[in-house]
């Protein structure tokens, strides 16, 4: 079993994740159904569940909702949900993840890095699931990492297949030269994806330059070094970079740069095409993981990171059109 290092507490905390974006979040159910028969599901037992979400937007929404969809339809009245969002604050996530253990809550959902880690960081007993993480072994410091993290420890990853986002870059920019990789340098789990994209994109045979933003501050100008270099640009599942889009398409458009993103929400910000998952049905998944814990007493210990069951490769149209790109058949427009 592994054990998550305590420096998690100070410098990796300040590392936020969370892939940005996606699907919003459906509407949750009619208890009413699920309540009925929440007392034989439940044995009787009533539960709490802590969700600690690091910022509001859609991917981390769809992701929470997904995951509360699933617990009331298998419990209805038997769970309570104490959602709390750190807006973006590693402390703030910390302390709201103390807040759950000194409340004993039955369960901790840590939507993102940063509530992971202060998670982790917060209790070695109560089961705590993560989703929209991207690398566990990177947000939680395991060096042999095997699918499993130990300990109270498990949930969920939103990566997307990475050398299938750089085939797809190369389907849809054979002709192109130079790739720009832009990601916010406070995120690691942004660096991750960044060397094995870059990896994969020199093996098709492109020359790779990357550039970091350590904030929203600096979005538009690195935005604007990278443009001038590159035919094309890349953005993984980027916190920072989700919560810029506006700013980074007002200069890579207008310059005629196509960008390729690391998950939807981004793409319908500022980019062309994307390989997807759905956050909504990740958090689903981590959902039914919760119940196999709380109800049937699964152990979180040997609970492998589970993925989002599909990937889809995505455009945004319209912006497709403004560059004059032209998608091959098997992309779904993004809606909305």
């Amino acid at each position: 079993m592994k054990k998550v290092i305590s420096a998690v507490m100070a410098g990796a905390m300040a590392l936020g994740l969370v892939a940005c974006g996606g699907q919003s979040a459906s509407s949750a159910p009619a208890a009413s159904s699920a309540a009925a028969g929440s007392a034989s599901a439940a044995g009787g037992k009533t539960y709490t569940v802590g969700i600690c979400q690091l910022v509001q937007h859609p991917a981390l929404d769809a992701a929470t909702q997904g995951f509360k969809d699933a617990l009331t339809e298998k419990l209805g009245d038997a769970v309570k949900f104490d959602e709390q969002n750190a807006n973006g604050d590693a402390p703030t996530a910390a302390t709201i993840c103390n807040g759950f253990v000194a409340s004993n809550v039955d369960l901790i959902l840590a939507n993102a890095t940063a509530p992971l880690q202060s998670a982790a960081a917060a209790t070695s007993t109560i089961p705590v699931l993560g989703t929209s993480i991207t690398d566990y072994a990177t947000a939680l410091s395991i060096d042999d990492w095997t699918g499993v993290v130990g300990g109270n420890i498990s949930g969920t990853s939103d990566l997307a297949p990475l050398d299938e986002q750089a085939a797809m870059l190369n389907e849809l920019f054979p002709d192109a030269k130079n790739v720009g990789i832009l990601y916010c340098s406070a995120e690691a789990n942004s660096k991750y994806q960044s060397d094995v994209v870059t990896a994969a994109l020199e093996k098709l045979g492109y020359t790779v330059n990357v550039y970091t933003f350590s904030d929203s501050n600096d979005v538009a100008s690195v935005t604007q070094t990278a443009c001038e270099a590159n035919d094309v640009l890349y953005i993984p599942t980027d916190n920072t970079a989700a919560s810029n889009t506006e700013a980074i398409n007002n200069v890579a458009q207008p310059a005629g740069v196509p960008i390729i993103a690391g998950e939807e929400g981004i793409c319908a910000g500022c980019g062309v095409a994307t390989l997807s998952i759905s956050y909504y049905d990740l958090g689903t998944v981590t959902g039914e993981m919760a119940y196999d814990i709380l109800v049937n007493g699964a152990d979180i210990s040997n609970m492998a990171v589970q993925f989002a069951p599909e990937v889809t490769k995505k455009y945004d149209a319209d912006r497709c059109a403004a560059l004059g790109i032209t998608v091959p058949e098997g992309y779904e427009p993004i809606e909305g």
